[in-house]
């Protein structure tokens, strides 16, 4: 080791038999795993090629447990009894490439946690829609009286939970990232929603196989299981057609009646699983607009499947409360409101917020392009975009896709700038929307801080 390392103890992290359990990526996902791995007994290893957080660093010297940050010592990683790496992490990353080589197994921190792991699982997924189904179903099943959990893409990681809490229950955000390093884990209840384009340059710009990292939840399913997906989204329905599911189906739709599962009627969701149906008008739902009626059937479903009593479940679905940075309100400034959608990462979600806005809107777009196909927003942006704000270093896929369809795009540096342009463009009645499609590393930290300096620049104007 040289002095570099931050080392925090001086053991030397392969004494005992054999090596250590290697853990890549110190962020929530790694640390949680490397405290849970400690627990277990086993020899634990971290290592990030980039800095650590504060918050991280002090908790992994708290517990005692060795790391690196800024760089991979691969004498020790190479001699790993298995390997933990964080979803951010590609497989094409040199370092994964040699452990695959070796033979040495590489798994996720979800995969991991679920060995040491006797609760039920409700694993959801799907490019959109994902955080605010999980945080609904979780909210339902909370107030319905259920010991639950949150985790997996969202608040403390999954481990951390098995270490710390004894709930009987989960309820996982799982991104494709998480999926595609997860082999003997079962998801008891798995939820898709949806598989639009997003990530492709992590599946070689194919979507299906991006698609088949999504349909990853429903591996090693059995009878007893359920499988829960939207019946109208065309890339979910084409890639069921060469799959083989054991567990149940249960579908949701707003374009026919289906049974099992929940469809829309006469503007009530409707949900008939092996109960009696239950009905909710979608004007009671806390959370408006086409998309939510998806996520609000999902989540429906799933507690109906738990045997949720019917009054829980709509006093639930009538009292959430939207997640930050997801179609979240921030202020209303002479007559013009301002929408914070920093969580729209990519074209889908966009497509999402537009979708749900009445017109009159100035979009701010732009981040890091993850090879975005922007021609699904012409017919939104046509109808209901004014201008166009970009946010970002390299804007000049937005202008090649959108010159044609408004007035005028404005480039911006920094949130404060876009937050000041998009106002002095917008007139009483006029919406202002953060709505990227696109991811935040080229000027933030991530999208919450996307979000943060957004709303702090609202809030100055």
């Amino acid at each position: 080791m040289n002095e570099n390392n931050n080392i925090p103890n001086q053991k030397h992290p392969l004494q005992g038999a054999g090596g250590a359990l290697v853990i890549l990526g110190a962020g929530e996902s790694g640390v949680g795993a490397a405290y849970l791995a400690q627990q277990q007994g086993y020899d634990v290893f971290v290592s990030d090629f980039g800095t650590i957080a504060d918050k991280y660093k002090k908790q992994l010297e708290d517990w005692n447990i060795s790391f690196e940050e800024k760089q991979h010592t691969e004498d020790f990683i190479l001699n790993a009894v298995e390997v933990i790496k964080s979803p951010g992490i590609p497989d094409k990353a040199p370092i994964i490439k040699k452990l695959k080589e070796k033979g040495i197994s590489v798994i996720s921190e979800i995969e991991f946690a679920g060995r040491y792991c006797s609760a039920k699982i409700i694993g959801i997924t799907g490019s959109n829609g994902k955080t605010t189904t999980s945080s609904l179903t979780y909210h339902i099943l909370k107030n319905g009286g259920l010991n639950v959990g949150l985790a997996g893409n969202i608040g403390k990681s999954f481990a951390y939970q098995v270490a710390t809490e004894k709930f009987d229950l989960y309820v996982l955000e799982l991104s494709s990232f998480m999926l595609d390093d997860m082999f003997k884990f079962k998801v008891d209840i798995a939820v898709l929603l949806n598989i639009t384009p997003d990530h492709l340059d992590r599946y070689d710009y194919k979507l299906e196989n991006y698609a088949a990292s999504k349909f990853r939840v429903a591996q090693n399913q059995t009878a007893a299981d359920y499988f829960i997906y939207c019946a109208d989204d065309p890339e979910t329905i084409k890639g069921m057609a060469n799959r083989k599911f054991n567990a149940q189906l249960l579908p949701f739709t707003i374009e026919t009646k289906i049974e099992p599962g929940a469809y829309l009627e006469n503007d009530n969701i409707v949900i008939n699983t092996t109960q009696e149906h239950f009905t909710m008008s979608i004007q009671e739902l806390a959370l408006q607009g086409k998309h939510n009626i998806y996520n609000s059937m999902a989540s429906g479903i799933v507690a109906r499947v738990l045997e949720l009593r019917e009054g829980t479940i709509k006093e639930s679905m009538g009292n959430f409360k939207a997640i930050e940075h997801r179609l979240e309100f921030v202020a209303n400034i002479s007559g013009i409101r301002f929408i914070n959608d920093s969580k729209a990462t990519n074209v889908n979600s966009t497509w999402y917020a537009l979708e749900s806005m009445s017109g009159g809107v100035v979009l701010i777009l732009g981040g890091v392009d993850k090879g975005n196909d922007y021609g699904m927003l012409k017919d939104l942006v046509k109808s209901k975009v004014k201008s166009i704000v970009c946010l970002g270093k390299d804007n000049k896929r937005i202008h090649d896709a959108f010159e044609d369809d408004v007035h005028v795009i404005v480039n911006t540096f920094s949130a404060q700038e876009a937050a000041q342009v998009a106002f002095h463009l917008a007139e009483k009645g006029d919406t202002v929307l953060l709505s990227p499609a696109c991811a935040s590393f080229d000027l933030f930290k991530n999208y919450e801080d996307r979000g943060d300096q957004f709303k702090a620049a609202v809030k100055e104007l």
